[in-house]
């Protein structure tokens, strides 16, 4: 007879548990809270390439450089450079001369 009451009050407690259990769900409770100005969202940064520079080199400059024509006369044999290719003395700088044509071949 112990052992029929034992499964007895076993089985009660069991239906009780179910029955507890099952009014969670029946029932449903709020669990939360109050949240007051909603969730706080931050959008992904944007991100800009950076910016192009576009370096320019400044224009270049002329400098007209005087003329530097010469021709070179040697006095000992009364020619000039390309024509005589050694000089006994030293070689004079002439200016050309030659009218409508600077700097053309010396006279020979």
């Amino acid at each position: 007879m112990k052992k029929l009451a034992a499964i007895g009050i076993c089985g009660v407690l069991a239906v009780a548990g179910l029955m507890a259990s099952g009014s969670t769900y029946a029932h449903p409770r709020f669990y939360g809270g109050v949240v007051i100005g909603g969730p706080i969202y931050y959008p992904p940064p944007v991100y800009y390439p950076p910016p192009v520079y576009v370096e320019r080199a400044p224009p270049p400059v002329y400098i007209e450089q005087p003329r530097q024509d010469f021709w070179y006369y040697c006095a000992d044999t009364r020619s000039y450079y390309p024509y005589v290719q050694n000089c006994p003395t030293q070689w004079m700088k002439v200016v050309p001369h030659t009218p409508g044509a600077p700097g053309g071949p010396p006279p020979q």
